[in-house]
């Protein structure tokens, strides 16, 4: 495994989800400083009997509705 893709999603509250997209590994925070950190957890937690990524990277998606008139 040499690279995880996270997409992170800023939910209303301000706080943050993140999902792998292709391992069943997910978590949030409310600051992007503790997702960074809860993100680290769950790949370690996840790969506790496998060999650890190359890298770890978040995409932020967002979505915003703009008006047209």
């Amino acid at each position: 495994m040499n690279d995880l893709v996270f997409e992170v999603t800023q939910e209303a509250d301000g706080g943050f989800v993140a999902e792998c997209l292709t391992e069943a590994i997910f978590t949030q925070a409310d600051s992007w400083d503790e997702l960074r950190e809860n993100v680290r957890d769950a790949v370690r937690g996840y790969c506790f009997d496998k060999p650890m990524p190359a890298n770890i990277r978040l995409h932020l998606v967002r979505d915003e509705l703009l008006a047209t008139a």
